[in-house]
């Protein structure tokens, strides 16, 4: 007996789903979900598109990390930092380049939090730095001023004593304290502030007296400056109710500090007024070295092993309190900053598998973490970047591999779906400014400043035109003996040699794009899997496919015979050398042969045409036979 069904595929709000939920027909998440989805992106409305191209921008001297920078709604500035040198990119152009105190070791811990026009950079083994903007072209970079800085005390049980109570005195320890990085660092006695100016030995060091001591009796009441080159140096920052906020250090690493209410700099405590600095201790059953702050609905904390939430309205010295809310722990090996999605925050989690939703819910009073990766574990394997885009509500997560995994997330219409971004060559880094995504890419031994851009349907491309038609295309250095993809006139073309930074068309062209191809790959999970009647094993036979595209001009399917292009009818077929027209609508294939692998596809979409492609949906007819 032979049993006709027909099924309707109108949603890719899963996306791409890891193999483990291969038997899960149950879920909703099956219904919705794909087995290979690869160098396109989900649509909220559910429908699954071929990923914008990348469009080259400028070749970087070496491994590098992106960071935004918004200095008004119109001015957004991209900063590339690599090896000992910052570069500022407005738009496409490069608009500064100057030196820097950072080395390429030093780029996967840098943090970074903006204020007005001035940008704080931060790493444990760096005096934080001051990014400042004057115009588009004039910027600088100088040391942080802590204009009172905080106090700790690092060693416990050893006494201090000074030979006199002001002008220059000697300083001696009952233990080894000092080393030649002290120099020029504060120590507190009892309170009153002395500045070393040399250090004798690891007991013994010569101070000038700030403020008249109290008396030259030895005393463990002793503190030293909590941020030096002897300590480290802050981990990372925000800012949060008018107070610069710092986690965590080197040598503290699960402290807070919050300078004085307006004025950034000032980080003592002071007599404990409202509005003077804060400073306290993350303690509880486990490590927890601080990697995030991140200013939201409260103060939110991320360390390395657990979430806190930091309350207080405002937040004082009496009124602050600190309550842990998860446990599952941030990223140690680099600095791969939470971001804001619709008022959750998001974060990699330490295991390097998954990507938590930090999120407020009013009935428990209490943050959650959910897991956004858990059906697509597959492809969150070693986060190292992560970026959100707000217009096309897309998180761009950078795998170690060098891979993209792509999520759509709209919670309005229960969408959660991943994919996966390829290139040739490796994904490094990726940023987003003010709507433009930027993405580091490694090709061919060198790094590349690239944009996402949807008027590019390859790779590391150029466009250009020309008021003549001509056949030699010229600035194409960085593709050099590359065989490149190219459209010509806005129709693909023949593959072109660039050599001598150029390429020869067959035909002349006004306008040319040229570039790397990329293939994309939209292919459903088996619908044997899913069979309520348990007929598995059961012979299957496609009968027809229908998709429904929208403005697509070219498509390529595989309906069990091989990757086929799919001919759409032309109205002028006297412009067949012209570009594709768009197709908006249904198109029907028809099907041959039975099946009897469970595991293979009805159909699967794969090309690498540089055209647009969007798929809304898909109606399969097939015939089962018992």
């Amino acid at each position: 007996m032979t049993i006709a069904t027909r099924r309707i595929k109108s949603s890719f709000t899963a996306g791409e789903l890891a193999p483990e939920l291969y038997g899960r027909a149950d879920l909703r998440a099956f219904e919705n979900g794909a087995r290979q989805l690869r160098n396109v992106v989900i649509q909220p409305t559910g429908g699954v598109a071929r990923r914008p191209g990348l469009v080259h921008v400028a070749t970087l001297p070496g491994p590098a990390r992106l960071m935004p920078f918004e200095f008004n709604t119109e001015q957004t500035y991209l900063l590339v930092l690599s090896e000992g040198r910052l570069q500022v990119f407005l738009g496409d152009a490069e608009v500064a380049n100057l030196p820097a105190p950072w080395s390429t070791v030093m780029l996967p811990q840098l943090a970074f939090t903006q204020s007005a026009d001035t940008l704080l950079l931060f790493h444990p083994e760096m005096p934080p730095q001051r990014l400042t903007r004057s115009s588009h072209t004039a910027w600088t970079i100088t040391p942080f001023v802590f204009v009172r800085e905080a106090f700790h005390n690092f060693t416990r049980d050893v006494a201090m004593s000074a030979s006199a109570t002001t002008g220059t005195v000697a300083l001696t320890c009952s233990a080894p304290v000092f080393s030649g990085g002290h120099v020029t660092s504060r120590f507190r006695l009892k309170g009153k502030r002395v500045v070393i100016l040399s250090v004798e030995g690891p007991q013994n060091a010569t101070a000038l007296v700030e403020e008249p001591l109290e008396d030259t009796l030895a005393t463990q009441d002793w503190q030293e400056t909590a941020f030096s080159g002897v300590r480290g140096w802050p981990v990372s920052a925000c800012f949060h109710q008018d107070r610069l906020v710092l986690g965590g250090s080197r040598d503290a690493p699960n402290r807070l500090w919050l300078s004085r209410t307006g004025d950034l700099g000032d980080f003592d405590g002071g007599t404990g007024l409202d509005d003077e600095a804060i400073e306290f201790a993350l303690v509880s059953d486990q490590v927890n070295a601080i990697r995030a702050v991140f200013s939201g609905r409260h103060l939110q904390v991320f360390t390395s092993g657990a979430e806190w939430m930091v309350t207080g309205d405002p937040l004082t010295p009496s009124s602050i309190q600190l309550n842990r809310q998860t446990r599952i722990g941030t990223a140690v090996d680099r600095q791969v900053p939470p971001v804001d999605v619709d008022g959750a925050t998001l974060f990699v989690a330490r295991s390097g598998r998954g990507v938590h939703e930090f999120a407020y819910t009013d009935v428990a009073d209490a943050y959650q973490a959910n897991d956004l990766a858990l059906v697509a574990r597959h492809l969150v394997q070693g986060p190292v970047s992560m970026a959100y885009d707000q217009t096309a509500r897309l998180l761009h997560v950078v795998m170690a591999d060098g891979s993209i995994a792509t999520l759509t997330l709209y919670r309005a219409e229960q969408v959660t779906a991943w994919t996966r971004q390829e290139t040739e060559g490796a994904f490094r880094a990726v940023a987003e400014t003010e709507g433009r995504v930027y993405a580091l890419v490694e090709r061919f031994g060198s790094f590349r400043l690239e944009r996402f851009d949807n008027a590019a349907g390859l790779d590391a491309a150029l466009s250009g035109s020309s008021a003549a038609p001509q056949d030699r295309w010229t600035g194409l250095a960085h593709l050099e003996a590359r065989q490149v993809g190219v459209l010509t006139d806005g129709a693909p073309g023949a593959a072109a040699l660039v050599l001598d930074g150029a390429i020869t068309l067959d035909l002349p062209a006004s306008t040319v794009q040229a570039g790397l191809p990329f293939r994309h790959v939209i292919e459903p999970l088996p619908p044997a899997l899913g069979n309520a009647s348990g007929a598995a094993a059961a012979p299957l036979r496609l009968v027809s496919a229908t998709f429904r595209l929208l403005a697509t001009p070219a498509l390529e399917v595989d309906l069990g015979r091989g990757v086929q292009p799919v001919p759409f009818r032309r109205l002028d077929t006297a412009l067949l050398d012209a570009a594709p027209a768009p197709f908006t609508g249904d198109i029907a294939l028809r099907a041959l042969g039975w099946r009897r692998d469970a595991m293979a596809p009805l159909w699967r979409i794969e090309g690498a045409t540089p055209l647009p492609l969007t798929l809304l949906s898909v109606t399969t007819d097939m015939r089962i036979s018992n």
